[in-house]
């Protein structure tokens, strides 16, 4: 009985042992993941001005973030902190709002309207990985969302390994253009005049007056970071004379599909799309609901060997030549 029991307490010793040491390792771990967190101080301002939206020089009467249309891309990685600030100056006319797809928050009192002359204040962890839409949401939300009051949030994973490296990136942001930005029953009634990407019509197409591309190399895996603003219609993303080599479904580097001609993308949701171009050529990026395309969401990638280094998202704003 004292033998065995002497073998109970050198058991318990390894026990404790291993257990303060797992105790241990697992702490050391947990500071490490709580240093490379950062907290970013993310502040944007509500701009209520005439953006270019086609290559004519054609100028809309929206409301932005920061000025521009889309807004800026917001780029964290998974854990990090955003402290975010949104501000209502005093020369617009009507309030405005922030809602983070991202975000895991209180809706009632982070996402409240603001009038002119204030500003809101709020923080939320970056909890999941992926690419997320943010929004105005002050009524009537549609028309705030089909004036521009959008963007993308890029949420990376802590750990890079989870999907293959992309050798060049773009964000890419669909939505519906109304020519007459006060006329709401329009926009309940999806009759929308056009259809763009990142603010523009036919804003990549090389072929249309003004008109850009986006470049890569022959080989290259290109990642598009696609949003779907709406306020209304579905996108069926599709690469001609191409195959999509891995969707994810809202970004997340779990949800990996292979092999797609075409993917949905709802009003307010987003993917990421990888491909892989292995020859030279153009390829466009389209919607596949061809009234959509055919009204201007049609981006044309250009591989070859000569394609330089891009923002994630070129010509914004679209800045046109002097006449």
């Amino acid at each position: 009985m004292q033998e065995q029991t002497g073998d109970n307490n050198h058991g318990r010793g390894r026990c404790k042992t291993a257990s303060l040491l797992g105790l241990t390792l697992g702490m050391v771990a947990s500071m490490a993941l709580s240093v490379q967190a950062k907290t970013h101080d993310i502040q944007m301002t509500a701009v209520e001005t005439d953006i270019v939206i086609d290559g004519g020089g054609e100028k809309y009467a929206a409301w932005t973030f920061n000025g521009q249309f889309p807004g800026p891309v917001v780029r964290v990685t998974e854990g990090d902190t955003i402290n975010f600030t949104l501000t209502n100056p005093t020369t617009n006319k009507n309030p405005h709002a922030m809602d983070f797809h991202a975000a895991e928050i209180d809706f009632l009192k982070n996402y409240r309207a603001v009038n002119t002359g204030e500003s809101i204040s709020f923080t939320f962890v970056a909890k999941k990985p992926g690419v997320f839409f943010y929004h105005c949401g002050a009524p009537p939300m549609i028309q705030h969302v089909a004036r521009g009051m959008f963007g993308a949030v890029i949420v990376d994973p802590k750990d890079a390994k989870v999907w293959p490296k992309a050798d060049r990136e773009y964000v890419l942001v669909q939505s519906e253009y109304f020519k007459n930005p006060n006329d709401v029953q329009a926009m309940f009634d999806r009759k929308y005049d056009g259809m763009m990407f990142n603010g523009g019509i036919f804003k990549y197409h090389p072929f249309v007056t003004g008109g850009g591309k986006l470049d890569a190399k022959p080989g290259e895996r290109v990642r598009i970071y696609f949003v779907n603003a709406g306020p209304n219609e579905f996108s069926s993303f599709h690469p001609i004379g191409e195959i999509w080599d891995n969707v994810y479904e809202s970004g997340n580097p779990a949800n990996n599909l292979k092999g797609l001609q075409t993917y949905v993308v709802g009003p307010g949701s987003a993917a990421t799309f990888d491909v892989v171009v292995e020859s030279a050529g153009a390829y466009p990026l389209v919607t596949h609901s061809l009234t959509g395309a055919l009204r201007g969401a049609i981006a044309v990638l250009l591989a070859g060997p000569d394609a330089k280094p891009a923002p994630l998202m070129p010509m914004v704003p679209w800045e046109l030549p002097a006449k």
